[in-house]
């Protein structure tokens, strides 16, 4: 869901996300040809259900922002930046090769930082900055979020 008109030069994108709504807060927002999306955690938003295993989060996640970032007209190729965000130092070299098969040909800037998050279930939270491509009808990346 788009908020708000398509013609606006900056604009939000929603995920459906509780956490949206009672923080307030977008999962996205397209500003021009950047677009911002937020910390992304493992949730599956539309049964806000959260797996136990940090490689299962981190598949969610880029799920996640790979939903937010096509609504905003990107793939993954057109992320220049990243951060990851875990509780636990040792659960994010588990996550590489996930990371990798979304991240490993782009390379974007990255930062890991180990710090608390807003629910104990979680175990690793993404964002990423992207630039909008500059013409509309380039062929599509090959790189893709994993899939369920």
């Amino acid at each position: 869901m788009i908020h708000p008109s398509d013609d606006l030069p900056r604009r939000a994108i929603l995920s459906g996300s509780e956490f949206e709504e009672r923080i307030g807060y977008a999962r996205a927002v397209v500003d021009g040809d950047r677009v911002h999306v937020s910390g992304t955690t493992g949730f599956d938003y539309t049964t806000m259900t959260i797996s136990d295993d940090v490689v299962e989060q981190a598949e969610q996640c880029l799920r996640n922002i790979g939903s937010a970032l096509a609504e905003a007209g990107c793939t993954f190729a057109d992320v220049v930046r990243v951060r990851y965000l875990l509780p636990d130092r040792a659960d994010f070299e588990p996550c590489w090769p996930v990371l990798r098969r979304c991240f490993g040909e782009v390379r974007p800037a990255a930062t890991m930082m180990v710090c608390g998050l807003a629910d104990p279930r979680m175990r690793i939270e993404i964002e990423v900055d992207a630039r909008r491509p500059a013409t509309a009808g380039r062929p599509a990346s090959s790189v893709s979020p994993p899939s369920e």
